[in-house]
């Protein structure tokens, strides 16, 4: 068969590029600014990518067009799909009905953490030798690869695969969650918050989202439930069907997974029993509730707590979350400069928290403490909108300075910011705000630059900034 596909360079869609290929099928796919790493990635896979959505891209006369979700109503190419009158579906459906029908589906949903649980979970069931597939919003630093279809290993009845189950919307014309699609046998509740401010009205919105995803695990499927969630409490109220397996109560309770240590090094406890210990590289709290998440998970297929927790000690964890990705010798010291996906006040603030941890422990261990230069710049569209803007010094209230990109946005960073004083800095471009973080930036700083884009090239030019001796 040959899929063509529309918006084929975000993580998603790639990923499932990177299946129908590995599947036999014949893909060619066109985005707007076709980009890497996704791009480069295709292209080694032998894929076709053109720039843009020319209606002229009929001519390639595919079996079938397969949309995703960033394509609207007035796109050229779909306008063209739609006036012919051309087979066409969605990502989430061509995925559940050619790649996870008759797998067992371990689905990774929550607000925060999946991609980085996913990586874990797939990891995990690596490690005991299941060989799962996997589509991952990300490259596992263990895989080198962000989708694969996996094996089947006796004597598990099904081939396993493990999805990043994204609560955004499917397409244009399919405004139910992507998670709905994928069937799935596990599903993972990482935790729920507001967010995506664009397609959902309120919280409540996206927990009847997330009742569907309930709806559709079987009764002898498992259910794997962040104790610590109010809002995940009212999904399950509204009824559930299937095994719960509750992890990171904050006390003792007969059946939940829970945390015993600090996030680098603890027990796994279920109940009061020890059942696993890790011993890993990873840093804060939200950590090591990813980790019990994808250790109840793994269980659900006959992995032992006690072999998952060990399994851990080898994760490497994904690109783009707390990645070193280069570090500046000064006279005096060196300057490390990190990349991190999150843009949620929360993610942010759990973020600047790990970060903060890890230089503490380092100074406590006989190191030089070090600052925390939080940059960021608020591009998801729930951001974009303003809706959380007034949660940001508290998502930025642990690092010692903060660096805010305010192009494009429609509302006043700097009012906004003004309860940190002198800490933050508000800056138009990114040329600004490089220039103003090299101007302040000294021995032992730690620059966490945070954004769900590309920010610019903002890693690379700080880098080369911090390189350049001063005057």
């Amino acid at each position: 068969m040959h899929i063509h596909i529309l918006g084929i360079c975000g993580t998603f869609m790639g990923g499932l590029a990177a299946l129908a290929r590995e599947a036999g099928h014949q893909v060619t796919g066109c985005d707007r600014g076709v980009y890497p790493p996704m791009s480069d990635q295709l292209r080694g896979l032998g894929i076709e990518l053109i720039e843009g959505y020319g209606p002229e891209q009929l001519s390639l006369k595919p079996d079938l067009f397969v949309v995703g979700n960033v394509v609207t109503r007035g796109n050229p190419l779909m306008e063209a799909i739609l006036d012919a009158g051309l087979p066409c579906t969605s990502g989430p459906q061509w995925l559940s009905e050619q790649v996870l029908r008759g797998r067992h589906v371990l689905a990774v949903a929550g607000t925060h953490g999946k991609t980085t649980t996913t990586a874990m979970l797939a990891w995990i069931l690596e490690a005991a030798g299941l060989q799962p597939g996997f589509l991952v919003g990300g490259v596992p630093a263990n895989f080198g690869v962000s989708a694969r279809l996996g094996g089947h290993v006796a004597p598990q009845p099904r081939p396993l695969f493990v999805i990043e189950a994204d609560e955004y919307d499917t397409a244009f014309f399919d405004k139910r969650s992507k998670f709905v699609h994928y069937q799935a046998r596990t599903a993972v509740l990482n935790n729920l918050e507001y967010d995506h401010a664009d397609i959902f009205a309120d919280l409540q919105a996206i927990e009847t989202q997330f009742h569907h995803l309930v709806r559709t695990v079987p009764a002898s499927g498992t259910l794997v439930v962040n104790a610590r969630e109010p809002a995940l409490a009212r999904v399950l109220a509204r009824g559930a069907w299937s095994r719960i397996q509750r992890f990171g109560c904050p006390k003792e309770e007969a059946g939940c997974l829970r945390a015993r240590g600090e996030p680098q090094s603890f027990d796994v406890l279920r109940g009061a029993l020890k059942v696993g210990r890790v011993e890993w590289s990873l840093s804060g709290e939200h950590n090591q509730l990813n980790a019990l998440a994808a250790i109840a998970a793994a269980e659900s297929v006959g992995v032992s707590p006690l072999q998952a927790s060990a399994a851990l000690a080898s994760f490497e964890s994904v690109k783009r979350r707390m990645e070193c990705v280069g570090t500046v010798q000064l006279p005096r010291g060196e300057v490390k400069v990190y990349d991190d996906f999150a843009h949620h006040p929360t993610a942010i603030r759990t973020t600047v928290n790990g970060l903060r941890r890890q230089i503490d422990r380092q100074a406590q261990a006989g190191g030089s403490p070090g600052r925390v230069l939080a940059l960021f710049e608020p591009r998801s569209n729930t951001m974009k909108l303003g809706t959380m803007k007034s949660q940001l010094p508290w998502a930025l209230e642990e690092a010692d300075l903060a660096f805010c990109h305010s192009g494009g946005l429609e509302w006043d960073a700097a009012e906004v910011l003004k309860p940190m004083g002198a800490r933050a800095r508000v800056l138009a471009s990114v040329d600004e705000l490089v220039k103003a973080v090299s101007a302040v930036a000294r021995p032992g700083d730690h620059l966490l630059c945070m954004s769900n884009g590309g920010f610019g090239g903002v890693h690379a030019k700080l880098l080369q900034a911090l390189s350049v001796p001063s005057d």
